[in-house]
């Protein structure tokens, strides 16, 4: 029978290909668009015009937060600490929050609301105990600072605000002044033009990050938190408990 048969396929028909240079086990993948089978004389074939290779559209994960992160001494003393795992994830998820609510920059309250994002740093546990939730932050900080613009597309990196910069500033250096010694330290002697480095990990935590943020008391973190009961006696508290020996905050 001489006849010709027609058939469109859906949008999108995976087939496999195996060439010599492909894996036996791995056959390439390719998709076809609009393509027609002809069926002619027993023999089928494939026409189309848009055949291509299948290409994944999943971006590979980079590490982009962590070339966002502040890492300039504020005193210009050492070299700055490195931040924590869970510091790191709270300054993204902080980023992340200033974008869902539509804000230009990360200011102290999305800082503020990245700890409680993150969620398992004693920072963020300490918070929690005494009031300070992210659900009523959130709640604050639309009384503070209102709603943003629905049509506005915050940057992937919204830049810090002048006072969130300034407590990661803070942070930085109340580490490296709990951390300093002599050059007598004989394993992580970094910088004996000053004389000074870090005997311990090093790492800003979720803690300092929280105590930096606390000592902005202009700033919308500080006015947020006040509003829900936290004071300088509690700052204090968690001051005290991060420098006991042998704690480990994160």
């Amino acid at each position: 029978m001489a006849s010709h048969f027609l058939c469109n396929l859906p949008p999108t028909i995976q087939i496999h290909q195996s060439s010599s240079t492909t894996k036996r086990n791995h056959p390439q993948k390719t998709w076809l668009a609009g393509a027609t089978i002809i069926l002619k004389n027993s023999t089928l074939s494939v026409q189309s015009s848009y055949l291509k290779p299948y290409q994944s559209k999943r971006r590979t994960i980079a590490a982009t937060v962590l070339s966002s992160l502040p890492t300039a001494t504020p005193n210009g003393i050492g070299s700055a600490p490195k931040w924590s795992c869970r510091a790191i994830k709270s300054f993204a998820m902080a980023e992340l929050e200033a974008r869902k609510l539509k804000y230009p920059n990360t200011g102290t309250e999305a800082l503020l609301m990245g700890i409680l994002i993150e969620g398992t740093s004693e920072a963020a546990k300490f918070l929690r105990a005494n009031g300070v939730t992210l659900f009523k932050v959130r709640e604050e900080t639309v009384k503070l600072l209102g709603k943003g613009d629905m049509y506005f597309f915050s940057p992937e990196h919204p830049p810090l605000t002048e006072a969130a910069q300034r407590a990661i500033d803070k942070a930085i250096d109340q580490k490296l002044k709990s951390a300093q010694v002599t050059v007598t330290c004989e394993n992580y002697v970094e910088n004996s033009q000053h004389g000074i480095s870090l005997c311990d990990s090093g790492e800003i935590t979720v803690c300092n990050l929280l105590l930096g943020i606390w000592s902005e008391v202009d700033s919308a973190a500080h006015k947020i938190m006040a509003a829900l009961g936290f004071n300088d006696d509690k700052a204090k508290e968690l001051e005290s408990l991060i420098s006991r020996p042998g704690f480990v905050a994160d």
